[in-house]
């Protein structure tokens, strides 16, 4: 099973929302074999280097060795579509 792990500065309230939406969709598509997980901030560098992708709700100023995708996109809808195939794509 792939992971995904999504972030934001406390691992709670926004991360949360998004990585409901996220799976949601995941699994509308047929994607049941990744996980989504969220954590928070802190322990991005710890979770980075099992995980298939990133979804980030803050902004990055660092290289990662994945994808990174753009949460607000999951928030506001507007390109929402093409960061689920992002997703998708870094799972295969």
């Amino acid at each position: 099973m792939k992971k995904i792990i999504v972030a934001c500065g406390s691992g709670v309230a926004t991360s949360q929302t998004v990585a409901s939406k996220v799976s949601r969709l995941l699994q509308e598509k047929g994607h049941n074999n990744i996980k989504v997980e969220v954590i928070d901030l802190k322990s991005l560098d710890t979770h980075i280097k099992d995980s298939a992708a990133y979804i980030a709700i803050t902004k990055v100023d660092k290289e990662y060795p994945i994808p990174v995708i753009n949460g607000i996109s999951f928030l506001t809808g507007m390109g929402m579509d093409a960061e689920l195939q992002k997703i998708i794509d870094a799972c295969k």
